[in-house]
């Protein structure tokens, strides 16, 4: 693992950037202006960028959200959300009719196609996890106690992170719900980082890839699912989980996986 002051020092030996968004272009709240300037040297230089994000909402949806922060439309022209891979496969039928929400309402988006299979959690086929409830976003023991029954049906995790922090707040994601439903012998069934099934939508075998995000668990080992070389952004989600970086390397064993460079943040 090297320290890369700059992403100018290596974009040349690539094709294609694969860029994680909450944690590395935004907080949540703002645009990290740094990152941004990275982008624009991509660009000008006519190499592929693809935002690949765990967001549970249809890829539109994101765009509309960055939009709102001013991002760039040029910057726009390929975005791949988690919530994209699981509407196409729901809307499908694949788990099932009938499903139960189990997040809060602004992620409603991705089953608008077929809001009138909605039912009770007994009712249900399947349960669809965006994330938390409104009101309940921190209490990890109410979804073990409204799960216990429903074991049996599969759950759908349209988004694998644990968490992201907003601004300098933590929140929890669908992820955490995942792995409480697991703990209690459920079966989960994954949409998004690390599994290798999105990056078909992102790029083809014969593209030189470089994979960018703030995330171990789900861009860096991604990355390391699909060969590809990673640059891990420190300052993201494990920002409070180190002090220095020195303890970088003890982090990066700590999730088993395998990092070519680190910055600190996307820096051109």
């Amino acid at each position: 693992m090297k320290k890369l002051e700059h992403l100018s020092e290596i974009y040349t030996s690539y094709d294609t950037f694969i860029i994680d968004l909450w944690g590395v272009m935004h907080d949540g709240i703002s645009l990290n202006h740094k990152a941004v300037q990275a982008i624009e040297g991509l660009l000008k230089d006519s190499k592929k960028v693809v935002f690949l994000s765990n967001a549970p909402r249809p890829s539109e949806k994101v765009k509309e959200f960055l939009r709102e922060m001013k991002m760039k439309e040029e910057f726009l022209k390929n975005i791949v959300t988690s919530g994209e891979a699981a509407m196409q496969t729901i809307n499908e039928n694949k788990f099932g009719k009938f499903f139960f929400h189990l997040g809060p309402k602004r992620d409603e988006s991705i089953f608008y196609k077929i809001k009138e299979n909605q039912t009770s959690i007994e009712n249900s086929d399947f349960i669809l996890c965006t994330g938390l409830f409104d009101g309940h976003e921190n209490d990890l023991d109410f979804y073990k106690d409204l799960l216990k029954n429903s074991l049996s049906k599969k759950l759908i995790c349209t988004n694998p992170d644990l968490n992201v922090h907003r601004g300098e707040k933590e929140e929890h994601c669908a992820g955490a719900i995942a792995r409480v439903f697991e703990s209690q012998g459920g079966t989960v069934i994954y949409f998004g980082k690390p599994h290798k099934e999105i990056y078909k939508m992102c790029f083809s075998g014969n593209e030189k890839v470089l994979a960018i995000g703030d995330n171990l668990r789900t861009d860096i080992r991604g990355a390391n699912n699909l060969n590809i070389e990673s640059i891990f952004i420190s300052n993201g989600v494990h920002r409070s989980e180190f002090q220095n970086e020195n303890e970088l390397s003890k982090l990066i064993l700590k999730y088993k996986v395998k990092v070519d460079y680190f910055q600190p943040e996307l820096t051109w």
